[in-house]
């Protein structure tokens, strides 16, 4: 089953590509890429580098955000776990209110399928997730961004439990840092890490762990289609886990992406194989 989505994916991205250099008329891949790269970076002010953005842990506006941009995300997921499978859900809205400043407001929804109830977590909405992102350097020399950014999610308890429990669970505090690279004018490097600190309202106690994720994609010559892969690590106590994510992204039009994921555990103890789709939408500014 994996091998052949694998399969359907190259051949998805070989297609959208044929089709980029038919489209291509009078420009080779190389005037393409630049009149790409001028349209994101030098048709606007302030300065802004081109980078391919992380499909599974996405970032909260483009590094560089320019004021009055906006996006709207719709996901879904699936993960295989041993005793029950866990389906994922998603919808979120970005926008820049200023240059280089970047919120964020999401809800994720989870829901679980076992062949016994005793074996599956309960079914929540998980959090009201609001963010922030500002980029604190923007290098269009050495084609650098950087940014500092925070994410607050208050969290929920499982539905079957709001009666007893009551609405809210606790509060995860969750500062980061972002840096990104583009070598040369396809090749691109990101890191995303920070400390996660979640607080839990009735025991009073403090959970925290450590995220490290590391990205390398390639964008497609003459368009704007990726190929890349996520390393998403987590540390907490002397646990760790992690996912390697193969990914790509396709343009459907000049408004309209498509985001496919899938996630390779480098611990298979528990978690195996998952699935992700991201829609983006991203409207005029």
């Amino acid at each position: 089953m994996f091998l052949r989505f694998m399969t359907r994916l190259l051949l998805i991205f070989a297609i959208s590509h044929f089709f980029s250099l038919l489209h291509a008329q009078n420009y080779s891949n190389r005037e393409r890429d630049s009149l790409r790269i001028a349209k994101n970076e030098d048709a606007l002010e302030p300065d802004k580098v081109l980078h391919a953005e992380p499909l599974y842990i996405d970032l909260i506006r483009d590094l560089g955000a320019r004021k009055g941009e906006r996006e709207w995300n719709v996901g879904y997921g699936l993960t295989d776990f041993d005793a029950f499978d866990e389906y994922e859900f998603l919808i979120e809205y970005e926008f820049a209110v200023i240059d280089r400043l970047g919120l964020e407001i999401e809800v994720p929804v989870f829901l679980y399928h076992a062949g016994g109830d005793d074996n599956k977590p309960d079914n929540r909405i998980e959090s009201i997730k609001t963010a922030a992102q500002w980029s604190f350097y923007v290098n269009q020399q050495c084609k650098t961004s950087m940014a500092l950014g925070y994410i607050n999610e208050l969290l929920f308890y499982p539905l079957k439990q709001v009666e007893d429990q009551g609405l809210f669970e606790g509060n995860l505090f969750n500062p980061f840092l972002v840096a990104a690279k583009r070598w040369g004018d396809h090749w691109h490097s990101l890191i995303y890490t920070g400390p996660r600190l979640e607080y839990h309202f009735k025991p009073g106690d403090w959970e925290f762990e450590y995220e490290m994720h590391l990205n390398f994609h390639y964008m497609v010559p003459g368009t704007g289609n990726f190929l890349g892969v996520e390393y998403n690590q987590y540390f907490f106590g002397e646990q760790y886990s992690g996912v390697f994510r193969p990914q790509a992204r396709v343009d459907i039009n000049e408004h309209l992406l498509l985001g496919i994921v899938t996630g390779i555990p480098a611990d298979r103890t528990q978690e195996r194989l998952s699935f992700f789709m991201r829609i983006i939408y991203e409207p005029d500014f």
